[in-house]
């Protein structure tokens, strides 16, 4: 079947850059993200326009709750090389004090170190690095061709360090998914495989990377297309689920197949998807914004946005669980940072060295420093993104010692 597409798809791509803001709905949600008197004067969607429109978010705190990061270890350097080691990617680092803060305290403790940080956008951080501009690229996992372009170039697909959690409801800064329904469906809780079963249809295989798993495919016995199927009963039964989302093309689309559809872009063919584009009085009708309005009006809607400060309270974030036996864990601050709920979203540090190599010592280092106690207390001081827990350093430490 053929998607649905009620997102003005043309006006979209005229704002193709603008998809990676990934959220919207409230009044508060879209004046963070409308233009500022400064933005209007600058290129739409360019990295100077949005650094304007973000500017003073950027240096702003989303939270100041102060998290436990004792189980950390501290960091201690084990090698004192020289040298440079450029960053590349992520804006958001760049633009907020986290960026400079890391380099300055790094640099204290490798004095022979020099941190060059290129923080203009997420979209060149994998380039940065299979074109030798960069040692470390910034960026949420890598897309089909970024890791296929590394692969062609470097022999091999590049590898990630997890460094932090997305945030909970700070526009920009990687605020996570939440799945919801309209106010009267009396749902509370799903599944990752009733998600599937509702956004989702038949594949063959999904993607890892660059690698097809036929073992992903699934047939039509698993679609869930009435909430009957879903355990509804009385007049729920016989209803229609009709699911919303973001225009596939999206960032925010890409990683929820990637965590829902096992990265097959195998979608409902009865998805109503949404872009961005921008209205006769020079606003921006969100895409989120859209998707909140369709569930708000159909009593047999579900949707899926990125969670912001001013969430609308007239429809119902679901609990979501990893398979029928639970735990259904609610969207909150802690159950992101800890990573109990099962969408949360991160940013890693990309690297290019092949399995069975040895990562140049300063590389090794600086990644060491910021999944250390100290790095990471930058990243709560910061108070935008999460910071790792002591469990999540640990995996990235242990994976780092194989290199």
């Amino acid at each position: 079947m053929t998607i649905k597409y009620h997102s003005l798809v043309a006006a979209a791509l005229a704002l193709g850059a603008l998809a990676t803001l990934g959220t919207s709905v409230s009044f508060a949600q879209s004046s963070q993200s409308q233009p500022t008197e400064e933005s209007r004067k600058l290129p739409v969607g360019s990295h100077a326009e949005r650094k304007a429109r973000m500017g003073a978010r950027a240096n702003s705190q989303a939270y100041t709750k102060k998290f436990d990061l004792s189980g950390l270890p501290h960091y201690t350097p084990t090698d004192h090389p020289t040298g440079t080691v450029r960053l590349c990617g992520n804006n958001y680092v760049g633009d907020a004090p986290l960026g400079g803060w890391w380099k300055e305290a790094f640099e204290k403790f490798q004095p022979g170190i020099k941190l060059e940080l290129n923080l203009e956008t997420a979209a060149t951080a994998i380039p940065c690095l299979y074109f030798d501009r960069a040692e470390i690229g910034i960026n949420h996992d890598p897309g089909f061709y970024d890791s296929l372009a590394h692969l062609r170039l470097k022999g091999n697909e590049p590898v990630g360090f997890s460094v932090f959690t997305g945030s909970l409801d700070y526009v920009g800064w990687q605020n996570n998914m939440v799945v919801f329904v309209n106010k009267d469906n009396p749902i509370d809780h799903i599944t990752m495989k009733q998600l599937d079963g509702i956004f989702g249809t038949v594949r063959e295989g999904g993607w890892v990377g660059t690698e097809w798993h036929p073992e992903f495919a699934r047939g039509p016995e698993t679609n869930i297309r009435s909430w009957g199927q879903m355990g509804l009963t009385g007049e729920w039964a016989g209803k229609h689920i009709t699911p919303h989302g973001y225009a596939v093309s999206y960032a925010t689309a890409i990683e929820f197949s990637a965590k829902i559809l096992q990265g097959s872009n195998r979608w409902n063919g009865d998805l109503h998807d949404y872009a961005n584009y921008r209205r006769p009085d020079g606003t921006i009708y969100l895409e989120a914004d859209q998707i909140f309005d369709h569930v708000r009006k159909d009593p047999g809607a579900i949707g899926y946005a990125r969670y912001h400060a001013g969430f609308p309270k007239d429809v119902k974030i679901l609990k979501v669980g990893r398979d029928d036996a639970g735990p259904f864990v609610p969207y909150s601050i802690d159950t992101l940072q800890d990573r109990s709920y099962p969408l949360w979203g991160d940013q890693s540090f990309w690297v290019s060295v092949k399995a069975g190599a040895k990562l140049d010592p300063k590389i090794r280092e600086f990644i060491r420093f910021v999944l250390s106690q100290e790095g990471q207390e930058l990243v709560q001081k910061d108070g935008k993104y999460l910071p790792l827990t002591a469990e999540a350093a640990k995996a990235g430490l242990d994976k780092l010692s194989k290199y």
